[in-house]
């Protein structure tokens, strides 16, 4: 009785000092973490996954009679995976990846395929057949695998066709390939399938814009750096936005402080709207600005000759 007595004191002892205090074990995954990121424009595309490898089994299939989601082994209550079995069964939601569901994060509106899908984190989802499969996203961004997947929450499904390739790939991977200006293609490659959809931003400059616009009206009151940097966007770029907004966020900047960059930069937008002279009388002021401030000027007094030639630049 008293040794029952001792061990009884001991067990209550160490689980009351694990409630006082627990570390995180962090110990090797089969399947490793990895994140991929690309950015459209001014918009940033993530994808974080873990990647099981191939390990001489067999990938996809038909499920064995009693299979169910995620591979899971349910044939007479074994505890392991029948060999025979396939590792992602046709016609299953499989998480896209291992561990955790995958995560696909955007941080502004995009089309998916042509499909709008709102800026923000999803987890996700795929259901693999050998002709097409279904892409999901789903609002649940935050879960393990696709165990506890909930249609009812899915923002988006789209259908694709898995292309077979000859060289195999050992570990899952997701790559960005092909890039535009606007897109990018995003590729789940295992084994010998790679599986293709596209990414992209139906109009990059009016994202663009509205970033300028937000970081314009979040700027301090001494800074006369960020309307000079969202000015010198919207006028190079020849945005379809007005120009009188680059141009009054030109305005702003010089107004916080006159530099040789703010004065020289809208000396040039002015000659290029066509006001020859005011361009050319606040270049002026620009040079003198610079040379107080002890800026290189040499490029800028070489445009400005150009302009009082009356050459275009």
């Amino acid at each position: 009785m008293k040794r029952s007595a001792t061990f009884l004191f001991v067990v209550v002892f160490l689980l009351s000092c694990a409630g006082i205090a627990t570390a995180q074990v962090t110990v090797p995954r089969p399947s490793q973490k990895a994140s991929v990121m690309q950015t459209v424009g001014v918009t940033d595309i993530t994808i974080t996954y873990s990647r099981p490898g191939v390990k001489g089994r067999k990938i996809w299939g038909d499920p064995l009679p009693g299979q169910k989601a995620e591979g899971e082994a349910t044939l007479d209550n074994q505890n392991e995976r029948p060999k025979d079995a396939v590792i992602v069964p046709y016609g299953h939601v499989w998480r896209a990846g291992a561990n955790e569901a995958t995560t696909f994060v955007v941080t502004d509106d995009v089309l998916i395929n042509g499909q709008k899908l709102a800026a923000g984190s999803y987890s996700l989802h795929t259901v693999p057949t050998k002709d097409e499969w279904q892409i999901i996203f789903n609002g649940t961004a935050n879960q393990w695998g696709s165990f506890s997947y909930d249609p009812q929450k899915d923002t988006l499904r789209i259908k694709v066709k898995p292309v077979w390739v000859n060289e195999n790939q050992e570990w899952l991977s997701y790559s960005f390939d092909p890039v535009t200006e606007s897109s990018a293609q995003v590729n789940l490659r295992w084994e010998k399938i790679s599986v293709p959809f596209t990414v992209s931003v139906p109009d990059v400059n009016a994202t663009t814009l509205a970033k300028l616009k937000a970081a314009v009206g979040a700027a301090k009151a001494d800074d006369w750096r960020t309307p000079l940097q969202a000015a010198g966007w919207v006028l190079s770029n020849n945005v379809p936005a007005d120009d009188a907004e680059g141009m009054g966020w030109l305005d702003q900047s010089i107004k916080v402080k006159s530099t040789f960059q703010n004065l020289s930069a809208k000396s040039t937008f002015l000659y290029r709207a066509g006001k020859k002279d005011e361009a050319i009388a606040l270049g002026e002021q620009a040079v003198q600005q610079g040379k107080t401030d002890k800026a290189n000027t040499a490029a800028f007094e070489k445009r400005l000759a150009d302009m009082k030639a009356g050459a275009k630049i």
